[in-house]
């Protein structure tokens, strides 16, 4: 009984008929009919006056004909601003100071294996520090120039070399770095 005064105030306004035109047979019925009533957003109505017909009009639905999928909405592309590719979940801080971390670990490894110095003597010497900062900005750079172009580290990863990999391999580099330097200090020689 509810459907049928919903139909029948719909189809006796004038605006129903009005917005779809005398020759018009679909018309979108959305958001006027309560949602428990509508099958689907379109109905086809036919008015007896067109046809000459003594008959009540017909309603036929068309959602159990034509079903459409939802279609997932795609995701936005990544933002190329400074502050959001700095920001302190933003992709670069982390993945910088892993990367920085990961060259660092295995050069001090590498120092203390064929000079046998520590890490705070290759710091306090002098001699590491242009090709840290050298290689610091280098790394910062090639790191940036990718992530302001708007491609994402996840796009271009593969196979083993995933992202995730690279974010735990500089995570364990950086406490790896720590732990060298903190073990050296309290022995007081070096590791290896």
């Amino acid at each position: 009984m509810a459907a049928t005064t919903v139909m029948q105030s719909i189809l006796g306004s004038s605006v129903a008929y009005g917005a779809a035109g005398k020759n018009r047979s679909l018309m979108k019925l959305q958001g006027t009919v309560p949602a428990s009533y509508a099958v689907s957003s379109y109905l086809r109505v036919r008015s007896m006056a067109e046809d000459g017909q003594k008959k009540q009009p017909t309603t036929v639905t068309t959602a159990s004909k034509n079903p459409q999928p939802a279609e997932a909405p795609s995701p936005p592309p990544p933002s190329t601003k400074f502050s959001d590719v700095f920001a302190f979940s933003g992709p670069a801080p982390e993945r910088i100071n892993g990367r920085l971390a990961m060259v660092g670990f295995i050069a001090a490894l590498a120092v203390e294996l064929s000079k046998g110095q520590d890490v705070f003597t290759q710091i306090s010497s002098g001699s590491g520090v242009p090709l840290f900062i050298g290689t610091s900005v280098l790394l910062s750079v090639a790191s940036l120039v990718p992530l302001f172009k708007g491609v994402t580290v996840e796009s271009k990863s593969d196979g083993i070399m995933t992202s995730d990999a690279e974010l735990w391999n500089g995570r364990l580099a950086m406490l790896g770095l720590v732990a060298l330097a903190f073990t050296e200090y309290v022995t007081g020689t070096t590791l290896v």
